[in-house]
């Protein structure tokens, strides 16, 4: 370590250098979910030239060579010389940060994009990029590159590899942008081709009537490359669609939609016969996966509008309270859509709004269309249903209240069902603290036995939890299973779900490697996405991955995860014996601990949540009570032809 420190020390960074050197504040990760943001901010530059009605079309290429391309038939990137720059347009906007068309909003009244810091960014991660311009009958091209130094080995990312090329006339117009992600940056390169379509497939549903092209040149059948999407519904096509595998409350999408001061709303609302809430959130196209103050004022606004008219209709009387929130949402599917100017995102990767003046514009556009809905005499019979849905519903949470006390404060809870079942860590700091989550008593014995004591908890399931899909609240409180993990969890759920008392930041299930075993763990998501969602979002859910096969060879003990894995590891000669693990509790303590338990050695799976609306539409098809959607999905998806080998591999 240098023990003077001068100016000398100090290091100035070129722009795109800094983007190099702290790719993460730019695009929050260098692994899938980055990656994929490099995508995301050439496709919201192209959307925001449609939604400022510029642009109908919108294409997104996945080629062959692991690089991707965007194209819009917009107006063309500006290809003119900067007046005090002196260089052209177009190579301000790709290489300079902070450099765009979206800072006075003469050119886009709303915009996604990160105001002249995205496109940039993209073009300093990667290895190439060109971009083609068709404007005023001409077709413009420039290439840029990163590229190293063989002397000094420095990297200059990002920098034009030759001069704006005139490439020829043409009548076509709008931008396209084709760039190769560097691999020296990310983990992985290879893009998601179904996360791609889902994403192109929300903003067709988000901008009525713009068509969006998605072709993946590296789709194994032709017929499967192009898909085309066009909604001349919009969120009102979409709420239809996420409620597809659902039983809906009424025919028919509520639309709300208004401005006010410069803000657009749009909201389309649909209730079903389900226990919770499905609610998704976009700011200028941008989903807002963890709210912000647009969600705050519609929810509130929403609540407020049906109170209202309940006391009207006289569906509540002068004496009676309220009803709250939860139960008016409680079974809604809403889409909400709001354009503002000068959108105020907390983080990078825009995932909460912060403005506070959007809160009180979008309350009294709320309660302002819904109010008219509900007065409509044409929506009086849906307006009932709604309502009495939420009476009932406020019946059925005054009656869980007990048992969401007894969650809540250790009394019978904790000293019936948790005696000898959970057995606690003997630390006290819940960072470091894990909860296995452990199938049947004999896995939990070698679970207890093997663990580290200091940090790790272990509560075994000796039943099967219920699927809470279809269950109300307090029908999921009455569950032993899930009394148990609330308890040992200690953050209560639903409304009253705090993580600050979260006493293991590591929850991890583990179950076996079979049927059973897959079923119990899709049941315990399913609670923990319906009741805990945070748990999932701040990354406190892993699942175990203990393994399927057992070598051994001389005096080695060889373990194996996978079928592929166990190809690459046997021996070549005959002088084995190859073991296939059942269940957890075929593993003596000390097994479990280095293969399962051991932090230094064991395969965990984090849970997250890449696609808010494709995870809502698979556990309605896999959790629902409708079974044909669930098999048409299961034959599409699991490979019923797989030979089973083992017995052929056995020396």
């Amino acid at each position: 370590m240098a023990q003077n420190y001068t100016s000398q020390n100090i290091q100035v960074l070129e722009e795109l250098d800094a983007v190099r050197l702290r790719p993460g504040m730019y695009i929050g990760s260098t692994g899938s979910r980055g990656l994929h943001h490099l995508l995301w901010e050439i496709v919201d530059n192209a959307v925001d030239e449609a939604a400022n009605n510029f642009a109908t079309e919108v294409a997104v290429t996945l080629h062959n060579d692991g690089s991707a391309s965007v194209w819009d038939n917009g107006r063309g990137v500006p290809v003119d010389k900067h007046p005090t720059l002196n260089i052209s347009g177009i190579e301000l906007i790709y290489t300079k940060l902070h450099a765009g068309g979206k800072f006075d909003h003469e050119n886009y009244s709303y915009s996604g994009g990160l105001h002249g810091v995205g496109a940039s960014v993209v073009n300093a991660l990667s290895r190439w990029m060109v971009v083609e311009s068709f404007r005023d009958w001409t077709h413009w091209r420039i290439r840029f590159e990163t590229t190293v130094d063989p002397k000094t080995k420095k990297v200059k990312p990002g920098h034009p590899a030759s001069e704006l090329e005139r490439v020829a006339n043409t009548r076509k117009r709008g931008t396209l942008v084709r760039f190769l992600p560097d691999d020296d940056i990310f983990e992985e390169t290879a893009f998601n081709g179904e996360l791609v379509q889902r994403r192109l497939r929300e903003l067709a549903y988000l901008n009525r009537g713009v068509t969006v092209r998605f072709t993946d040149e590296r789709a194994a059948s032709p017929h499967n490359q192009t898909k085309t999407f066009q909604y001349e519904g919009g969120i009102v096509d979409y709420v239809s669609f996420l409620n597809t595998d659902k039983t809906v409350l009424h025919d028919g999408v509520i639309l709300l939609e208004g401005t006010r001061d410069n803000l657009m709303m749009q909201a389309a609302i649909q209730f079903t016969d389900s226990y919770t809430e499905s609610l998704f959130s976009y700011v200028n196209n941008i989903p807002t996966a963890e709210g912000g103050t647009h969600e705050v004022g519609f929810r509130t606004a929403l609540t407020r509008a049906f109170n209202d008219y309940a006391r009207k209709i006289g569906a509540l009387k002068e004496k009676d309270n309220n009803l709250s929130g939860e139960d008016y949402r409680e079974g809604m599917t809403a889409v909400l859509s709001v354009k503002v100017v000068n959108p105020q995102f907390e983080g990078q990767t825009k995932g909460r709004l912060g403005n506070t003046e959007v809160r009180p514009m979008v309350e009294a556009l709320t309660l302002q269309k819904l109010g008219e809905y509900l007065e409509d005499l044409r929506n009086a019979a849906v307006a009932q249903k709604i309502i009495e849905k939420s009476i009932k519903s406020a019946k059925v949470r005054e009656a869980a209240r007990k048992a969401r006390d007894v969650a809540r404060t250790k009394s019978e809870l904790e000293a019936a069902p948790l005696v000898g079942k959970l057995s606690s860590s003997t630390g006290r700091n819940p960072r470091e603290n894990e909860l296995f989550i452990v199938e049947g008593d004999s896995a939990g014995g070698s679970a207890k036995q093997g663990r580290d004591r200091r940090f790790q908890a272990i509560l075994p399931l000796r039943g099967k939890p219920l699927n809470v899909e279809k269950k109300r609240i307090d029908q999921v409180l009455a569950n032993e299973e899930f009394r148990s993990i609330i308890t040992a969890l200690g953050t209560n759920i639903d409304r009253d779900f705090n993580i600050d008392s979260l006493k293991y930041h590591k929850v991890i299930i583990l179950s076996d490697a079979d049927q059973d075993g897959a079923h119990i763990r899709a049941i315990l998501l399913t609670f923990f996405y319906r009741y805990m969602r945070e748990l999932i979002t701040e990354g406190h859910v892993y699942i175990g991955m203990p393994p399927l096969y057992l070598i051994k060879y001389g005096n080695k003990d060889i373990y194996a995860y996978d079928d592929k894995e166990l190809t690459a590891l046997l021996p070549k000669g005959k002088n084995y014996t190859l073991q296939r693990y059942k269940g957890l509790g075929e593993m003596n303590p000390d097994q479990l601990w280095h293969t399962t338990m051991d932090p230094a050695s064991r395969k965990l799976t984090q849970v997250t949540i890449e696609d808010g609306t494709e995870s809502e539409r698979l556990i309605t098809i896999l959790m629902g009570d409708k079974v044909e959607p669930r098999r048409e999905y299961i034959s599409q998806h699991a490979n019923f032809n797989k030979p089973d080998t083992f017995l052929n591999r056995q020396h």
